[in-house]
């Protein structure tokens, strides 16, 4: 899809859908994380009729398609308040970065994925991908962005991201053909959102190194060339080349004036 194509379709979202732009909806799934710990903290079986299920969602227990979304992911007290503290900055990063409506259709895309990984391929890791997804877009847009690591140690986002992405691929390698799908599926969202820009911008490299090489050979292949500014009559063929007083040749824009 072209840039103006993209620009047509998010303005047909904010038009006929303008429920997707609601803002602060990330920032509610956190505070029902952080609502849902304390609530499995006093009932732990409690969880069990919030997975995501497809067994139970296809005997009619709907709200399974949204509340996985709500169980976090740690039921340690202390490791629970960095995930959360985490999830919030990044909601609030995203939502600034891209507006609300482009961060809920994400969202929402990544729940999609998530429900055709359990329907299709046997099971979704729960929210685990779909939390993934979020650091994944974050370190991709803000690739240089220090984290203070315990509030100690400042390390850039873009190698937690390669970090991550190394256990995720090596995950991915060692799992069966169906596991692999269904993560591939649970990173869905991140796919489309990143994938296109990542092949534009892969073919726009080839091929400035190839115009580079042409050009490179093409100096080689020249005659005269002006030492300031290396224009050549092949490059410049409107230009005229001299030879300076010290020896060496200039075009007549850079031609030194005692000659």
């Amino acid at each position: 899809m072209t840039r103006t194509g993209v620009t047509k379709f998010w303005g047909f979202l904010e038009r006929h859908t303008p429920w997707l732009g609601t803002p602060g909806v990330l920032r509610a799934v956190v505070i029902l994380n952080a609502l849902m710990f304390a609530l499995l903290a006093l009932d732990p079986d409690y969880v069990e009729i919030l997975w995501l299920d497809p067994d139970k969602i296809r005997q009619g227990e709907i709200w399974r398609l949204v509340t996985y979304i709500f169980i976090p992911q740690t039921q340690s007290l202390f490791w629970i308040f960095f995930v959360l503290l985490f999830m919030w900055f990044l909601a609030n990063a995203l939502e600034e970065a891209w507006g609300p409506l482009k961060l809920n259709v994400f969202y929402l895309t990544g729940m999609i994925g998530c429900t055709v990984a359990a329907f299709f391929f046997g099971g979704a890791p729960a929210n685990t991908f779909l939390n993934l997804s979020l650091f994944f877009a974050f370190a991709t847009l803000a690739p240089n962005y220090e984290i203070f690591l315990f509030f100690v140690l400042r390390v850039k986002v873009k190698y937690f991201a390669w970090v991550f992405g190394a256990f995720l691929l090596l995950q991915m390698a060692a799992a069966p053909l169906a596991d692999k799908a269904a993560m591939l599926a649970s990173l869905a969202n991140y796919l489309i959102f990143f994938l296109p820009g990542f092949v534009t911008d892969w073919r726009t490299q080839q091929r400035d190194a190839v115009r580079l090489a042409k050009f490179r050979t093409t100096v080689e292949d020249s005659v005269h060339r002006c030492r300031t500014c290396d224009r050549t009559e092949i490059s410049h063929p409107e230009l005229d080349f001299r030879v300076a007083g010290d020896g060496e040749e200039y075009c007549a824009e850079h031609l030194p004036k005692k000659v």
